[in-house]
């Protein structure tokens, strides 16, 4: 995702600003959710911030277990990002295995992100961890299937299979650049994908391989990716989206996503994931209406090809390394937003 703590605008929609504020929306989906749909949340922070004493509440006020609150929200899934070797430590192999487990003993499906980067991976920064600068794109192929592996057997080491995986994170122009930068060399970038995904088959057969690509609602840039994957031999189970509309563009950005949705379905055949959503956290009742949409516009997608939604660090709030998009409140609780995950 593209951080606001790090001075990159998350809403690149601004062209939509003079849509409908009506932010109604269906409180029920259209048809019940498939049996295994993913409502999901990203909590890659909790384990810093619990370090930095954050705690979390639920709308009683009472200070419970994060996990068990997302729980009592509806909430069956957690996304978790792993960095190749973070400054600081956190997201790094130990702690996400450490979360991980976490999540497993709560009964959580897990999602695995690797972001193939030291720091933050995301549109505008895809930057080769400092341990692989200089590696030429042979090199590179071999230290993504290498330190897949490595992520993928520490989890197995401790009975953990991820249910998802995705091979780098928002990669809109590939990964690893400038080696890896689709737009210069999308055989590269596929070859990549490939690395990652023939790693993760050989530890686990049964997790699927995501690519994930930001703004869902640009079906240009979807094929651009997938167009040049398919070309240059890549393969994935799932294609992922991200998704942060506001309260003035949700109805927009919505129906585009769908459009965009079923073109993926229909042209490449493949299951279809909202792996990263978010909303300003101002906009809580609005937010609902949007989560409760858009869980439903998936679920709608044919052959049950629709796998779920994640919310992108629900648990961020007051203002938590500056980002404004959570969905919990001043006091630690959950807002109304988190409600959307109720639905069956």
């Amino acid at each position: 995702m593209k951080k606001l703590f790090i001075g990159i605008s998350i809403i690149t929609t601004a062209l939509f600003a003079g849509c409908t504020k009506d932010i109604t929306a269906p409180d029920f989906p259209d048809a019940p959710l498939a049996a295994n749909y993913a409502k999901g949340a990203d909590v890659s922070w909790v384990s810093e911030m619990e370090a930095a004493g954050i705690k979390f509440y639920n709308n009683a006020g009472t200070q419970q277990d994060l996990f068990q609150i997302l729980k009592d929200k509806g909430i069956n899934s957690i996304r978790l990002r792993a960095w190749v070797n973070p400054a600081a430590g956190w997201n790094n192999t130990a702690d996400v295995v450490a979360k991980a487990q976490r999540a497993k003993n709560a009964g959580f499906r897990i999602l695995l992100d690797l972001h193939y980067s030291d720091i933050w991976a995301d549109p505008g920064h895809q930057a080769k961890p400092a341990a692989w600068v200089g590696q030429d794109i042979t090199a590179l192929k071999a230290s993504v299937g290498t330190y897949t592996l490595s992520v993928m057997n520490a989890l197995k080491d401790k009975g953990i299979t991820p249910e998802w995986v995705q091979v780098g994170n928002e990669t809109n122009n590939g990964m690893l650049w400038d080696e890896g930068k689709a737009s210069v060399n999308m055989k590269n970038y596929a070859d990549l994908v490939q690395a990652g995904y023939a790693a993760v088959k050989s530890v686990s057969s049964t997790s699927k391989v995501i690519v994930h690509v930001s703004n869902g609602y640009d079906n240009g840039l979807f094929r651009f990716i997938f167009d040049g994957l398919k070309a240059n031999g890549a393969n994935w189970d799932v294609i992922g989206m991200s998704l942060y509309p506001t309260a003035a563009n949700w109805q927009t950005l919505n129906a585009q996503c769908l459009t965009n949705m079923n073109d993926m379905v229909t042209r490449y055949g493949k299951e279809v994931m909202l792996a990263e959503v978010g909303m300003p956290v101002a906009e809580a009742t609005a937010a609902k209406a949007f989560l409760t949409d858009i869980i439903t516009k998936n679920n709608s997608l044919s052959g049950g090809k629709g796998l779920g939604v994640f919310y992108w660090e629900p648990q961020a709030y007051s203002g938590w390394q500056g980002y404004q998009l959570g969905a919990f409140d001043a006091s630690g609780k959950p807002t109304i937003a988190m409600d959307a995950f109720l639905i069956k």
